[in-house]
């Protein structure tokens, strides 16, 4: 089992469906605010002190319970909803191999968010604005790319016979 599949499966999205519920609007908006949000919940420390823990743990149980929390959405129309089910045909290449082109750019594209992760953190934890600012900046510049590469891997595979079956009820 792949490192993406072992993350998918802690916050539920061990099956289809739940990926379906995931790609639902409401799921996508209420989990890209989630970032600045965090962020802000923990440079409040300096603020509100030991209570900032409370906002914290809530947008981190947030974060674990969102993909599953919405009615599934059965009409893929948006870019995200698209970039969400290539994202399940990604996390699910060891079982249907995805095109070899998108391999290596998906890893620099997961490898920025590594290092925009580290320099958030360094930034949150010396409360450096520029640093945290840098940080979040390389986050969603490489997320947003990594799921504009989940669409184009999105359109290459939706039609394959496996994944017809499994979501036989989509409409575009």
């Amino acid at each position: 089992m792949n490192f993406e599949k072992k993350i998918s499966k802690i916050f539920g999205l061990n099956k289809p469906e739940k990926w379906l519920k995931h790609a639902n609007p409401y799921s996508l908006v209420t989990r890209i605010i989630v970032l600045p949000l965090l962020i802000f919940a923990i440079w409040s420390r300096i603020w509100i002190g030991w209570y900032s823990i409370f906002f914290i743990l809530g947008l981190i149980i947030w974060l674990i319970i969102n993909p599953t929390v919405f009615k599934k959405s059965i009409k893929i129309k948006s870019w995200w909803q698209k970039g969400v089910l290539g994202e399940y045909f990604w996390i699910n290449k060891d079982d249907i191999p995805v095109l070899s082109h998108h391999i290596k750019f998906i890893k620099i594209l997961m490898f920025l968010q590594g290092i925009g992760s580290f320099v958030l953190v360094v930034g949150l934890y010396k409360l450096n604005i520029c640093l945290t600012f840098i940080g979040t900046i390389i986050i969603y510049f490489a997320k947003l790319w990594f799921l504009d590469r989940m669409v184009w891997i999105y359109y290459e595979m939706k039609n394959l016979k496996e994944y017809k079956e499994i979501f036989k009820e989509i409409r575009e």
